[in-house]
């Protein structure tokens, strides 16, 4: 029997198997995902094919990237059929074409800046683009830093520290632009969204969040913002109702308009180890890329957790 989530307008059905592949092809835990103007979906995930490339229906078409990255961990998808990928374990933003081509790589490959420095990268983990063309990466681990760059990677500026006030960080984790170039930072350990104009002038805060991983904006005006949340991480609370993991719904003001996910921790559908990279299609069709978490250390030897989870929407008519 499918699994729905949500209700009304925003009600998804599960499709676990979704993803097709072949024998010889395993995915990686799943960091990050993008859907191009086709409906591709791309998987950047840390297993031997760092970047696997999947039709509307799930046929996997080719991969990439063996060899290139060392900690797949973002991705954005550029309005000219590029592909902006974010690796925190190489220090590193590469600009590809999207059959894998290196356009421009931001950061010296293996060799991290100080240790919140302020000065990029340090496991930088995210990157977006705004209406403008301004690139912005989320940076990171090892900063508490939003830097602003040219298309053509010239460094303009850099903002935010260390600290749980309003512009600074505790892991700035991921990063979006709306159509206005207005910047949206999921302040993951200060369980919280923060929003910029393009300057990094502080504008306001979303705090109904939990540890939110994965963020991605859909596109065209007032978009629909979709959040990965984590789940609790301590002895005390691992196990505590209404915490996460799961996906949430937003409006552009911030109101929740939707979350997504069973209670707890889990390989079943409906259930989510960690969410960490959000994306959305054409059709409002959610992809999730999940990392194994620390639900690997309670499930049965072998048995792996779905590396793509995928929220096919389900149109509620009112009779």
């Amino acid at each position: 029997m499918a699994v729905e989530l949500g209700s009304g307008r925003y009600t998804f059905v599960v499709r676990d198997t979704w993803a097709k592949l072949p024998e010889e092809i395993v995915l990686g835990d799943v960091a990050a995902v993008g859907v191009d103007r086709n409906d591709r979906v791309y998987a950047f995930n840390r297993g031997e094919h760092p970047i696997a490339v999947f039709d509307a229906e799930g046929n996997l078409l080719r991969s990439w990237g063996e060899g290139v990255f060392t900690r797949p961990h973002g991705v954005h998808m550029g309005p000219d059929d590029t592909i902006w990928l974010t690796d925190d374990g190489d220090h590193t933003v590469r600009h590809c074409t999207f059959d894998g081509k290196v356009l421009m790589t931001l950061g010296i490959p293996g060799e991290p800046k100080p240790y919140m420095s302020g000065e990029p990268f340090h496991r930088c983990t995210h990157t977006a683009l705004s209406p403008r063309g301004d690139l912005y990466v989320s940076d990171g681990y090892g900063n508490a830093r939003i830097h602003k760059f040219t298309p053509d990677g010239k460094l303009l500026m850099s903002w935010g520290e260390p600290g749980t006030d309003p512009g600074q960080f505790n892991v700035p984790h991921n990063i979006c632009c709306d159509p206005d170039g207005w910047v949206y930072v999921a302040d993951r350990e200060n369980h919280r969204v923060q929003i910029f104009d393009g300057n990094g002038k502080f504008e306001t805060q979303w705090n109904n969040l939990h540890r939110p991983n994965g963020m991605c904006m859909a596109l065209g005006p007032n978009p629909l913002v979709y959040i990965g949340e984590g789940g609790p991480q301590g002895e005390i609370n691992r196990d505590w109702p209404n915490i996460g993991p799961r996906v949430s719904i937003h409006s552009h003001k911030g109101e929740v308009l939707a979350r997504l996910g069973k209670m707890h921790a889990g390989l079943e559908p409906g259930h989510f180890t960690s969410p960490h990279g959000i994306a959305v299609d054409s059709r409002g069709n959610i992809f999730v890329g999940e990392l194994s978490g620390r639900i690997m250390a309670r499930v049965a030897k072998g048995e792996l957790p779905k590396r793509i989870r995928v929220l096919q929407k389900l149109e509620k008519v009112a009779v």
